[in-house]
């Protein structure tokens, strides 16, 4: 599946991140079909199901039940015409969530192969903010952190030192 404990440096920034305010117990639904880091957290023994692969901008089913403790979100919301609607409707009391952080240097990627793979919105972290406040979300921890790549030129080397993601865990508003 992946070599390493963490093949990637998001997922391990990712990885320690959660494990902040979840615990083993805690029954965790991760938007979109399962993937790479859905599976590292169940082969670390947390309980997580996927969605089934839905448009979630459509069908918000998936979170509208109370059986989910946390509902964790990790490059989502960017794909999204809509994040609002899914983001409103999620019963679970806690939210963790990643999104990529529009990069001044770089457009909004696009696949040029998949008509699925691209971004919608690419977030300040004040437009994330306001989003997760306006859909009833109180958040009580964030961070930055950046993505290098190992490539030659003037944008690898601005990734070596400009946060690329937004990481933020939320509590549903009292």
């Amino acid at each position: 599946m992946y070599e390493g404990e963490f093949p990637k440096k998001r997922y391990k920034y990712t990885f320690n991140f959660l494990q902040q305010f979840v615990s083993r117990e805690d029954k965790i639904l991760d938007l979109g079909i399962s993937n790479p880091f859905s599976e590292i957290l169940r082969d670390k023994g947390y309980n997580v199901s996927n969605t089934a692969g839905e448009d979630l901008d459509l069908d918000t089913t998936a979170v509208k039940t109370t059986d989910y403790d946390v509902v964790t979100a990790f490059e989502i919301f960017e794909h999204m015409v809509s994040p609002f609607n899914i983001l409103q409707d999620i019963q679970a009391n806690k939210l963790i969530a990643s999104v990529p952080l529009k990069l001044w240097f770089a457009s909004a990627y696009r696949s040029k192969t998949d008509d699925w793979d691209r971004h919608y919105h690419e977030f300040e972290d004040w437009q994330f903010d306001w989003l997760l406040e306006k859909a009833g979300w109180k958040i009580k921890k964030r961070e930055k952190f950046t993505n290098p790549v190992k490539k030659v030129g003037i944008r690898p080397i601005l990734r070596r030192f400009t946060p690329r993601y937004y990481l933020i865990y939320a509590e549903r508003a009292k």
